[in-house]
């Protein structure tokens, strides 16, 4: 995944999986990364759930989709649907 460089900045992108359907056009989409333990030093994963706008309303649970961020659509959707 790249980010868009465009006269606005670099936007973030991330991939997950879609784990609810919050309403219309509104899907949670869980992104799961690994990084080292602060004080134990191991490796573990964490996953972060964002709100996403899916304008086509097409994205089913359990679907992997691709994410990038976006202007504030709502009051916590941030994200939206790249594919």
């Amino acid at each position: 995944m790249s980010t868009e460089n465009t006269k606005r900045g670099a936007r973030k992108a991330r991939k997950g999986v879609v784990v609810s359907k919050s309403g219309a056009k509104t899907v949670k989409v869980a992104v799961s990364y690994r990084e080292r333990h602060p004080v134990y030093g191991k490796t573990v994963t964490r996953t972060k759930n964002y709100h996403v706008h899916d304008e086509a309303d097409t994205a089913k649970v359990g679907d992997v989709v691709a994410i990038m961020e976006t202007r504030p659509l709502s009051a916590t959707k941030r994200w939206r649907i790249v594919k």
